[in-house]
């Protein structure tokens, strides 16, 4: 048995390729768009794809499954559990697919696959164990959990109200994961590995591991969220959906195009190379949008093309940047560092659903023909007196609601910057905004935005943390 994870350190998404060496079968379980790389990997291994599964429709990466579907020796695996709102529409006629159902079982080879109803993020989701015969096992190896449980945190519960705008799901999905937790998983055999969809830094948790991957019996022992869903299903409840990040906006969409289906586009479109001139003409047309993905936000801060977007090549925050600030229909102008870099960006942003490239140029190239006129003014809190702010001005809190809620500058207005574009409105124009969160990451991103959008902001550098009381003190 063949067995990899495959690992997008910006989504800190995971998806698995598990093969019969015997056989040269080969299934991907969770693959992103860009599915040339799980093609390779196989190919490197001696192996060929004839099978994906999807544990869910996904709210935070375009689902690989449907570039998959066209190939003719792939077929295509997906929960037929979802009802009528969350099952899965885009597979057509001429589709190679097969609906799941729960405790049903698949082979590739020696490897068998059996699908699990574990629904509680999703109304759909499975989970899969892998048992492998070949090797003369009859227990599974390893359960596949998807956005189900985590490395010390299980799923997310509210994202179906509170990114899909479901009102009055979040209560009821939160019961129906902890009866998952106690029945589906738990019941499992502590040795077998769990292999989750997220690792740490997902806004799919809110306290995900670091670690690739644990065991049944790990999580059962030291899971904090997984012991709650066995002892104490109304603490379980109370306690999964409080705390939770604001997910950023492009969830809603990727909800969308993951059941309904987007464009196949067999691979990452090109991005032509455009000259200063002519980046500048498709600039002042108003048809597109400015990406500036350099790596060093500071740069940025000092220099930068009017209109642009923050979204730095570096951690998520060019995804999280640009899947919070951008719509999708927009037509994008990617400012890079180099040109080796381009490729790392169009996938990025290829992975959430942003295609449509109208080309790229170097910020040296755009710089040296006059066109980085543009800069963020700023200051940092060691030398900013919150408690002294100029007339019509406003502190701006970009952070998270959990966090503003545990403290914050006194009289600073909440909005996360995940959020910002759907609250936009709340924000009068004839303010001037402080904006903070706590190093000056997110405030960089959110002030790009907001700047590009005509407001007058001034960016808090550093953290302000000297100066955070709850609203009660």
């Amino acid at each position: 048995m063949f067995l990899r994870q495959v690992y997008d350190d910006a989504l800190a998404q995971a998806a698995y390729l598990i093969g019969c060496q015997q056989t040269g079968e080969a299934l991907v379980i969770d693959p992103e768009r860009d599915v040339d790389r799980y093609y390779r990997l196989a190919a490197d291994n001696g192996l060929r794809i004839t099978a994906v599964a999807e544990t869910h429709i996904h709210a935070d990466f375009v689902s690989g499954a449907r570039e998959f579907a066209q190939d003719p020796a792939v077929t295509i695996f997906l929960s037929s559990l979802g009802g009528d709102d969350w099952s899965y529409r885009w597979p057509d006629s001429q589709t190679r697919v097969h609906y799941l159902k729960d405790n049903e079982r698949f082979s590739l080879g020696k490897i068998e696959i059996q699908a699990i109803h574990s629904p509680g993020h999703t109304p759909e989701h499975l989970s899969y164990t892998i048992t492998d015969h070949g090797g003369g096992a009859d227990e599974p190896v390893a359960v596949v959990t998807g956005d189900f449980v985590f490395v010390g945190d299980v799923g997310r519960p509210d994202l179906l109200e509170s990114a899909a705008g479901i009102t009055g799901a979040m209560e009821p999905s939160a019961r129906t994961l902890q009866v998952s937790l106690a029945e589906r998983l738990l019941p499992l055999p502590d040795f077998v590995q769990l292999l989750p969809g997220h690792g740490a830094g997902s806004a799919c948790g809110k306290a995900l591991g670091a670690i690739p991957s644990s065991t049944v019996g790990y999580e059962r022992r030291f899971n904090g969220a997984l012991k709650l869903a066995e002892t104490n299903a109304e603490g379980f409840v109370k306690e999964i959906l409080s705390g939770q990040p604001e997910p950023p906006l492009y969830f809603k969409r990727m909800k969308q195009v993951n059941r309904d289906g987007i464009r196949v586009t067999g691979g990452v479109p090109q991005c032509e190379h455009l000259s200063a001139t002519q980046f500048a003409e498709l600039a002042g047309s108003g048809r597109s949008r400015i990406v500036d993905t350099r790596a060093d936000r500071e740069a940025f801060e000092a220099s930068h093309v009017p209109g642009s977007l923050c979204a730095p090549l570096s951690d998520s925050s060019l995804v999280n940047s640009a899947g919070s600030f951008l719509n999708g229909d927009e037509s994008l102008l990617l400012v890079v560092d180099n040109p080796q870099s381009l490729e790392a960006v169009s996938r990025q942003l290829y992975r959430i659903g942003l295609d449509d490239f109208a080309g790229w140029a170097t910020f040296a190239e755009l710089e040296q023909a006059g066109l980085a006129t543009a800069s963020l003014e700023r200051t940092d809190f060691s030398r900013f007196d919150p408690g002294v702010l100029p007339a019509a001005a406003r502190l701006l809190d970009v952070r998270n609601r959990s966090e503003y809620d545990e403290g914050h500058v006194k009289g600073a207005i909440n909005v996360s910057y995940t959020r910002m574009r759907e609250r936009i409105d709340e924000l009068p124009t004839d303010a001037r905004y402080y904006v903070y969160c706590a190093s000056g990451r997110r405030a960089a991103l959110a002030s790009s935005f907001l700047q590009a959008q005509g407001y007058r902001v001034v960016l808090i550098n550093g953290s302000g943390a000297a100066h955070f009381q709850p609203d009660a003190a």
